[in-house]
């Protein structure tokens, strides 16, 4: 019966995938060569729009992979005893504000530089889900792709925020350096439970944390056209 239920709330998302990839317009600055060399060409204004879509599927991508993981691994009292356990996400550290009077505070640099902390702080964690994800025996193809596509798309995101950065502030930044190996560590998993309650935390804090790229730079763009109605 729960398979059923999975594979009935899994049907629009299955047909809606490949309309997904059509529709995300990428921010994909490489030519064939692997330069950068086309993004810096794109309007300030068309490039936040871009970037901003960007981010909207991502969160919304990452949402559908967190509500797949939930139905597919995580039975309801465990669902609550995270929730009861509060669980700390990766970025709980970083100097990202949290209410809503601290963002509307903060400087345009400083929204620009929190989301860019927020993406280069999540593109290894999502390699490592990866890993972690092949290890399970039933995991649908649907998640994997998800979680690939989600990983991919965050690296671009990157990019296109360091170009905005570069554009509107006149600062060079460096994209994350990051390489599979550095995730060997993980290769060795702990007992299943304690993997899936892991994973789904992984997943859940991301979900977050998209969100919250998603509303920054919404807020980055509403400044541009409205400084004084951006509540």
């Amino acid at each position: 019966m729960h398979m059923m239920t999975v594979m009935q709330r899994g049907v629009w998302p299955v047909l809606l995938w490949p309309y997904l990839l059509t529709v995300s317009v990428p921010l994909d600055c490489r030519e064939e060569q692997g330069s950068f060399s086309r993004c810096p060409s794109i309007s300030q204004e068309k490039l936040l729009d871009r970037v901003i879509q960007h981010a909207e599927l991502i969160y919304r991508v990452s949402e559908e992979s967190c509500s797949l993981f939930e139905e597919m691994f995580v039975p309801f009292p465990l669902q609550l005893q995270r929730s009861q356990a509060g669980y700390a996400c990766i970025t709980k550290a970083l100097p990202i504000p949290s209410s809503r009077s601290e963002i509307q505070q903060i400087s345009d640099k400083w929204l620009l530089h929190s989301v860019l902390m927020l993406v280069q702080s999540w593109i290894e964690p999502l390699l490592y889900l990866q890993t972690t994800l092949d290890h399970y025996n039933d995991a649908p193809d649907m998640l994997l792709n998800k979680t690939k596509w989600v990983s991919e798309k965050l690296i671009s995101l990157e990019q296109g925020v360091v170009v905005l950065i570069k554009k509107m502030l006149d600062e060079r930044v460096m994209t994350t350096a990051y390489s599979e190996q550095g995730l060997i560590q993980y290769d060795v998993l702990p007992e299943m439970l304690e993997s899936v309650m892991r994973d789904y935390t992984l997943l859940s804090c991301f979900k977050k944390d998209a969100h919250k790229m998603e509303i920054l730079l919404k807020l980055l763009k509403c400044r541009q056209n409205d400084t004084y109605n951006c509540a």
